[in-house]
């Protein structure tokens, strides 16, 4: 489907997330978009998102890869199911790579894929990209959460 609204927009509008929500003003807000079996994001760094001149702090890096591979995942699973309903996902474990600094001043690319997917869950591998150029790699587990959870449909 060829849609101008992200994933956050489409299916999380109250999502008020530090990372991808979209009712969030003070967050980073990234906008993920499916692209074949993957998601993609472009995002641009403020001054502010520094660990110091030039260069994005490593949480900030972090946080961009956390929730843009959950975005992911949500994509797999609902493939998976057939559902047009999306479910709520929270992050199980994480883990990130920083492969080189990442500057602050270029467009990033974000890039997730779930590569196993199991009934309430999905594994995703994930980059982040500046200038063509590798600078973080994720790997996480995500969990489709039930009612009773703090997050379920927290949006």
């Amino acid at each position: 489907m060829v849609t101008d609204k992200s994933l956050q927009e489409r299916y999380a509008p109250a999502n008020a997330c530090f990372g991808c929500g979209p009712a969030n003003p003070q967050g980073l807000r990234i906008r993920s978009f499916e692209e074949g079996d993957a998601v993609v994001a472009h995002w641009r760094a403020q001054k502010h998102h520094e660990a110091f001149p030039g260069v994005l702090n490593g949480g900030i890096v972090g946080a961009l890869l956390d929730c843009h591979s959950n975005w992911a995942a949500l994509v797999a699973l609902m493939r998976q199911s057939g559902q047009s309903t999306a479910p709520c996902t929270v992050t199980s474990d994480f883990h990130v790579t920083l492969r080189a600094p990442t500057p602050s001043d270029a467009e990033l690319t974000l890039w997730a894929k779930a590569v196993e997917v199991k009934e309430d869950r999905a594994t995703v591998e994930a980059t982040l990209s500046a200038n063509g150029k590798v600078c973080a790699r994720c790997t996480g587990t995500f969990v489709a959460v039930k009612p009773g959870h703090p997050a379920y449909y927290r949006w």
